[in-house]
């Protein structure tokens, strides 16, 4: 069991661009419990000035989409402290599989969801590895534990996710880099605001984010029905299934 805290640390944040997001509370968060620095990342770094300005200093903004390479290789470049990777950046469509099916929605969620989180802890796995006391933070979704029919492509690139954090967990461990996978329910961003449920505040899930990495939680629910969720799929898959309604149409983190 890997326990980290955060307190002196460099942390690297993807998807930091909205006010009202996961990222952002994420950032604010690690530098509440101390983080030395946090490189925040968001395609327009003008969305992050107001964050910059406030902790002067503490935060470096870093222009980086997050599926271009030759940006991911730049970033790393410019953050080449880092000891914390966090992959927060998301997108979500509501594509079905079969019927309501986006084609355009379905490649985006994977090439952000999915290939964005390897192609970067890839690119970063050298400076992990050199730089001691770090870890990689893979923001997943219950949606990546349990398909949900009306996002279903988004649940697929999920799920993907949910598997190369299980397999990055493995190869890191030799090096000493624990791996933590974190799966949000229904949470009160702007990405969410379509899901008709209980939506816990992204700051309380950043709380529990960094809670979870000191704990020593591999595996890191955010709320509650994230956690009652993820209790069922444990012990009756069958009732995690029938509890499926109560999250509306499942556009989760």
């Amino acid at each position: 069991m890997s326990k980290l805290t955060i307190k002196d640390l460099v942390v690297f944040i993807t998807g930091a661009n909205r006010e009202k997001g996961i990222g952002r509370a994420l950032v604010e968060e690690a530098l509440k419990r101390g983080a030395k620095k946090v490189y925040a990342t968001a395609r327009d770094v003008s969305q992050l000035d107001g964050l910059v300005q406030k902790y002067e200093g503490r935060v470096v903004a870093v222009g980086l989409d997050v599926t271009n390479p030759e940006q991911i290789q730049k970033a790393v470049q410019e953050a080449g402290d880092t000891q914390v990777l966090i992959n927060n950046a998301g997108v979500a469509g509501f594509s079905g599989c079969i019927f309501n099916y986006d084609e355009k929605a379905a490649r985006q969620e994977f090439e952000v969801n999915c290939f964005a989180p390897l192609h970067l802890m890839n690119a970063f796995s050298d400076s992990l590895i050199k730089n001691g006391n770090g870890a990689i933070v893979n923001v997943v979704s219950i949606a990546g534990l349990a398909s949900f029919p009306l996002a279903a492509t988004y649940s697929a690139s999920k799920a993907a996710l949910h598997s190369l954090t299980r397999a990055a967990r493995i190869e890191m461990a030799r090096h000493g880099v624990p791996v933590f996978g974190v799966y949000p329910g229904p949470i009160d961003t702007d990405m969410a605001a379509r899901v008709e449920a209980f939506k816990e505040s992204p700051a309380n899930l950043a709380g529990r984010v960094f809670d979870g990495m000191e704990a020593g939680v591999e595996d890191i629910t955010t709320d509650p029905l994230a956690d009652a969720f993820a209790g069922y799929l444990k012990e009756d898959p069958v009732a995690a299934e029938a509890m499926k309604k109560e999250f509306g149409s499942g556009n989760h983190h």
